[in-house]
C-alpha cells in the first residue's frame, strides 16, 4: 500500500488539496494499483517554518 507524504506551504483551498490528492491517486492506478490502497497524507507548513538557503521562506520573495 503506498503512502505518499506531500510537504507544501500552507494556505492551499481544500479544491487544490483534493486534486492533489486524486492525480497522486490516479498516477498509481496506471500502473495497476487500485485506488483504496493508495493513501495521500497533506502537510501544511508554514513558511515560517520552511527553510531555503538559511533563511525562512517568509523572509523570501518566492512565488
Amino acid at each position: 500500500m503506498p503512502v505518499v507524504h506531500v510537504y507544501m506551504w500552507a494556505g492551499r483551498s481544500s479544491e487544490v488539496k483534493e486534486k492533489i490528492i486524486e492525480g497522486i491517486t490516479k498516477v498509481f492506478t496506471e500502473i495497476g494499483v487500485p485506488s483504496e490502497a493508495v493513501t495521500v497524507i497533506i502537510h501544511d507548513v508554514s513558511r515560517e517554518d520552511w527553510g531555503i538557503g538559511g533563511k525562512p521562506a517568509s523572509k523570501l520573495k518566492l512565488v
